[in-house]
Parts: C-alpha cells; structure tokens; sequence
C-alpha cells in the first residue's frame, strides 16, 4: 500500500570547498608542498612566480564578474550540480571516496624505493648455493614464507604441503629440512629460525668460540627458560660459575640479534625526514611563535587569463567557441581564487591553534621541563579559539614544533589530567615522567614491582591504582620488574 508523508529532517553538510580547506589544514608541510605543486600543474590560472596586489586580484575579479553578467551563458554559483557532491544519505558521498580527508578514512599510498628488499636479498645470496631443482624451489619457498622479522612460524609439514598444491613440486619433510638449514646460513645471521631459541642458537654458533661463548650457547640450549625468567640463581648453580662468569655469558647473548630481519627490512624504507611547522623561540624572556615560511607561499591569479578576458570583453563579436572558453577560463579563476584564500585560512588556524597551544604550555616551553606540562585535551584549545575539536585534532596529529629543546609532535603535548594528594590537576605526562626516572634510579639487582612503584608515587604525592602504573609503565615500553633483573 503506497502513502505519502511530511517529514522534517535536520542535517549539517559539508561543501567540497570545506572539505578541500580540512584536508589542506591536515596536512603536514611536505605534503602540503606536493599538494601546493600539484594544483599549480593542474590550474594554468594559478601562479606563484610573480607577485600580484589584492587590489589588482579584487579590480580583476570585479571586470571579470561585470563581463559575465551581460552574457548569457554567465556561470553562477547555482549553476553548480550540489548533488553530485552531496547525498541525503546518512553517510555523504565524500566518506565513501578515497579523497575524503577523515582521519579515520585517510587514504594510504604505497611509498615507492628501488632498494633491494630482505626477500631479494636472501634470495640472492641462496642462488649463489649449487642445489638440485626441488632443493632450490623449497629454499626459494621458505624463504617466501619469512615473515619480516626474519622467523618461520609455519609447520615445515604445511610448507610441504603448500608447495605440493601451489608450485607442483613434491619433496619429503627431510628435504624441507636441509632447504631451512641453507636458509639458516644466510644473512643476517639468525634468519629461519622457528623460534627464539634457535635464532640465538644460530647466531652464537657463528661466533669465534671463546670460553664466554661456549658458555653463552650452553645457556641458551640446555637454561633458555631460566634465561627468558632471569632466574640467574638456577643459573650460576646449574653450571657451577661465579657471578662474573655468568655475568659475561649474559653480555655476550645480549649483543644477539632477537629480530634479525628487521635489521634488514628498514633500510628498504623511505627515510622519514621531519620539517617542522612552526618555531618557538625565547626572546628576552618572552615566547615568539613563527610560521614555516613554507607554509606561506606567494600565489596569484594568473595575469595572462586576466588579459584573455579582457580580450573577449573587448571583442565585437563574440563566438560559441569563445564563449566555452571564457566558461573554462572563469572556472580556474574561480578555483585559483578558492585555492588562495584556502591558503590563506590554512595559515591562520595553523597560527591561532598553536599560538593557544603556546601560550596554554608557557611553563614548559620556558623551561623544557616536561613536568611543567599542564593536562591538555583538544576541547581545551577549541575552546579558547572558539573552533571545533576536529580541526584542532588535524592541526595536532600531524604537525611538529621546532622549540628550543628539540622538535615535538605536537600532539604529544595534550595529555589527561589527575588529581595529585593536593587536589591539584597534573598531567598524566607528568607521572610518566616521574615513574621513568624512579625506574632508571632503580637497584637492577633489585628491580621495584609494580607495587612498590604505586608506594613510591604515593608518596611523591599522585594516589594512583597499581593497574594504573602498569599501564604507564606498558606506555613507555619498559619491562615488569622481573625481566629489569640484572646481576
């Protein structure tokens, strides 16, 4: 049965304009650049050799905009299809492209690097070995099955299989076996090893043996899981050694490699190089806060359209092809325009956030002390500039800080707050920093548990749980108090 209906519906939609100024905002400045360059390539009415006045671009905009409103063929802001850019959907049509500029949607591009990968060279290395065909193709095989830290965590039955199924060559588990020992004496050393145990076993073998390594490979074949607990008492009675000799075997596996892949893997990584955003200097005891002048750069609008336009309006007769040409040259103007001003606006949020986000953190960037560091969560800063918390994320997420101790990420400046035994609001920043320093402090012989760690903070004046210290502590990648043992 068909029946019709009002019904009223409230919803907040973004324009492409808008979403093009959040995904300029977003972008860290080496990106920015890539993107900057990309329009002047795509836009022949942008330029950004020469300088061009405001008042020529506004006397330029006018003529243009006054020539157009005599023609009949003008293209008006309501002549654009809204449509095709938004939907009455609950999810707009920019969520669902790969240009939307979310961070949880964000697009992810496969950097490009010609280095040699830690597949190619292992394979490499392996085709130097004189192997029958089926070793070869086994060897190749396990070494495909790698995972990238150098480990082969497949049951060699199941590669046996696979191969069979996938390549059609038929080998015994034997001659699996023999394929991973080849593999087992490429580079690095450690490299096809089912387990931790045996990585460091390969390793060790391939040392000069010494008195400390043959008691270093004792210790891993016949002690590992005394090594792993630190039990070093089990140790020091089961071989019969003093605290020295132990001592110097322990050394001598911690120079072991326990992922040897990764060794490997990153040099075949784009080298991240960070430019920062902004500057923040101490002049005369004072904070001074300044742009990346790269975010700043010199556009206009192209003065060569300027003058085609002027031909057109001077011209007496006016043809269908200058007119689709005219039409096309007010669209770049128009996206050029757009383009500065979003520029422009991408400057001032970029300066307004972090000029907040100084003067919120003055202590810390006076002194360099992290504890100073006052709890800072993004509604801080979008309430004192009056903009929404999405857009204080973007700045924060990805744009780095240059200060006089150091570069930082500036989102590593927000943090949660809690109370301290004075009632007082402190940073969580600020009780990591204490817990490293009490850990660093720390006997090794003696390391403090968690427990005794809530004691100690305790007493410094921040009453947390104890699950809350481990958390912490999980935070800044330290170990429990077992695995921090030393002799």
């Amino acid at each position: 049965m068909l029946k019709q209906g009002l019904q009223l519906k409230l919803s907040q939609k973004l324009s492409p304009q808008q979403i093009q100024l959040m995904k300029l905002i977003q972008l860290p400045l080496q990106e920015f650049e890539q993107r900057l360059k990309q329009e002047l390539e795509e836009n022949p009415a942008l330029e950004g050799d020469e300088h061009q006045t405001e008042s020529e671009v506004e006397d330029f905009d006018t003529e243009m905009d006054s020539d157009f409103d005599n023609e009949s063929d003008t293209i008006e802001a309501e002549d654009i299809n809204i449509d095709e850019y938004l939907s009455d959907d609950e999810i707009p049509d920019y969520r669902l492209s790969s240009n939307n500029y979310s961070a949880d949607d964000e697009e992810k591009e496969t950097p490009l690097s010609s280095g040699t990968s830690f597949y190619q060279y292992l394979l490499s290395q392996l085709h130097t070995y004189r192997l029958d065909e089926h070793a070869m193709q086994t060897a190749e095989f396990i070494i495909g099955s790698l995972e990238e830290d150098g480990f082969l965590r497949r049951n060699l039955q199941d590669l046996v299989d696979d191969l069979a199924f996938t390549q059609n060559v038929f080998v015994t588990e034997e001659v699996a076996e023999n394929a991973l020992k080849i593999v087992q004496q490429l580079e690095p050393a450690g490299v096809g090893a089912r387990d931790l145990r045996e990585c460091l076993l390969i390793q060790i073998r391939q040392k000069q043996e010494t008195k400390t390594t043959v008691l270093a490979k004792k210790i891993i074949e016949h002690a590992f899981e005394s090594l792993s607990k630190r039990h070093y008492d089990q140790m020091l009675h089961k071989f019969d050694i003093d605290e020295q000799t132990l001592r110097e075997a322990l050394e001598e596996i911690e120079k072991l490699n326990p992922k040897p892949g990764n060794a490997f893997a990153g040099n075949n990584k784009p080298t991240a190089h960070v430019v920062p955003d902004f500057m923040i200097r101490i002049v005369d005891g004072e904070l001074v806060l300044t742009l990346n002048g790269r975010n700043a750069p010199e556009l206009h609008v192209s003065r060569d359209y300027s003058d085609m336009l002027k031909g057109y309006k001077e011209a007496k007769e006016k043809s269908s092809q200058q007119k689709e040409a005219v039409q096309f040259i007010k669209q770049k103007l128009d996206a050029a325009k757009w383009f500065i001003d979003a520029i422009k606006q991408r400057q001032q949020t970029l300066f307004v956030t972090m000029q907040a986000i100084m003067q919120f953190q003055k202590e810390y960037f006076l002194t360099g002390d992290e504890r100073q560091l006052k709890p800072m969560i993004l509604k801080d800063i979008a309430d004192e500039i009056g903009m929404d918390v999405s857009t204080i994320s973007r700045v924060a997420n990805s744009k780095y800080v240059d200060t006089p101790y150091g570069t930082k990420l500036i989102k590593e400046l927000f943090s949660e707050s809690m109370k301290n035994d004075q009632g007082e609001d402190v940073s969580t920043l600020e009780i990591k920093k204490i817990l490293e320093t009490v850990i660093e402090k720390e006997d090794k012989k003696k390391p403090m548990t968690d427990d005794k760690l809530t004691k100690i903070l305790l007493e410094k004046g921040y009453p947390i749980a104890r699950r809350t210290v481990a958390k912490y502590r999980e935070q800044l990648d330290i170990p429990v108090a077992r695995l921090r043992k030393k002799l």
